[in-house]
Order: structure tokens, then sequence, then C-alpha cells
């Protein structure tokens, strides 16, 4: 009979909610930094009036959604 320590089968539960906390933290960091990538795109064209520079910004945009459809689920 194999011997389990009380203690180890208690750590995958703490394990996995500190695994959920530092993806949501990673998350969170990615779509900051996203979200400042197209702030500063549309402050620059709105500041050089080169608007063809927006089309660009779709591209983050589209990522921002994933991730945030991505953490709903």
């Amino acid at each position: 009979m194999e011997h389990v320590n009380p203690h180890e089968s208690n750590d995958q539960p703490l394990k996995n909610e500190k695994d959920l906390k530092k993806s949501k933290i990673i998350s969170a960091l990615g779509i900051g930094f996203l979200i400042g990538v197209v702030m500063f795109g549309l402050i620059a064209a709105l500041y050089s009036g080169k608007y063809i520079v927006i089309l660009p910004l779709i591209f983050p945009i589209y990522f921002i959604y994933k991730a945030l459809v991505k953490s709903k689920k």
C-alpha cells in the first residue's frame, strides 16, 4: 500500500489557483499593453493627420478581443 502525504493532495488545488491567478495577471498585462499600443497609434494618427495609420490597429484590437473571449471561458 502506497503512503500518501496529506499535504500533497492539498497542494494540487492551491497550485491550480496560483496558476490561474498568474494566468489572469499575465492576460491583464497583455491586454493593457495592447490597449496602450492602440491608444498610441490613435494619438499618432490624429496628431500626424495620416488616418491610414489607423488601419494596422485592427490587429491589436483583434488580439484584445480574442483574449477577452478566452478569459470568459
